[in-house]
């Protein structure tokens, strides 16, 4: 599903602050595998996420989702395969229009725009049963504004949205870091149960090796823009959290 093959990424060469974010990445991430990426800050985690979505072009190196080459394609031209949730709660939502209508905006973002929203009473059920499954009692609010929310609310709501448009890949970049413990887990089991009930090829970015260790399928560290370890399913099965812990020691 993301095929990367020899990824570079080289930021102001030529120059005393000539930095090598990425150093030769082979990466391929299997259709519906859950990856989580860990590694200390300068470690190229965001860079390497920001070339999957397409916010950065690489250096050197090829990029395909799918089985189609994207390399030069920018990021709203990835929008068909991805979805990605930010750190910031306050992102990926209008904070001004209520849930139901940043619901319908999300289930439209892949299709052509035309004059009417279209909300009728099938999509309010459906935004209503996917926001059940949550157990915030949001079902009951549809018509709040976004923006009355808290962080944590805001943040599974969008993890929920990003399903709305059928994409194939999401892209977790640190989405618990600004959340409460107890809003931190209901972002990760969410994110969990809709990459398994929706078959989604995973990449999640976190510095909470609590939830590097509780989630995913694979785990991959990352330092000075190289792969240093990459376990695989069977392999990180056998991992207990204090090897993590060992990585970074």
């Amino acid at each position: 599903m993301i095929d990367l093959v020899n990824i570079s990424k080289t930021f102001n060469a030529g120059k005393p602050t000539e930095v090598n974010a990425l150093n030769g990445i082979d990466l391929y991430v299997e259709i519906g595998e859950f990856l989580v990426i860990v590694g200390s800050n300068g470690s190229g985690k965001s860079t390497l996420l920001n070339i999957i979505a397409g916010n950065i072009s690489p250096t050197n190196g090829t990029v395909a989702l799918d089985g189609r080459d994207v390399t030069n394609f920018p990021d709203y031209e990835r929008s068909r395969y991805i979805s990605r949730v930010f750190q910031n709660p306050l992102s990926g939502t209008a904070p001004d229009l209520s849930i139901l209508d940043n619901f319908r905006l999300a289930a439209l973002r892949t299709h052509p725009k035309g004059l009417k929203i279209g909300i009728d009473d099938g999509f309010r059920y459906k935004v209503m049963e996917k926001l059940s499954l949550l157990g915030m009692g949001l079902e009951n609010k549809i018509n709040q504004p976004m923006g009355t929310l808290s962080g944590g609310q805001r943040q599974a709501l969008t993890l929920l949205m990003s399903v709305m448009a059928n994409c194939k890949i999401l892209l977790l970049d640190e989405p618990t870091a600004a959340l409460d413990p107890r809003s931190a887990d209901i972002v990760m089991q969410t994110a969990d149960k809709l990459t398994h009930d929706f078959n989604l090829t995973t990449v999640l970015i976190t510095h909470n090796l609590k939830d590097a260790f509780t989630y995913g399928q694979r785990i991959i560290q990352m330092a000075e823009g190289r792969v240093v370890h990459d376990l695989k399913e069977d392999q990180k099965a056998q991992l207990k959290q204090t090897d993590i812990f060992k990585w970074f020691s």
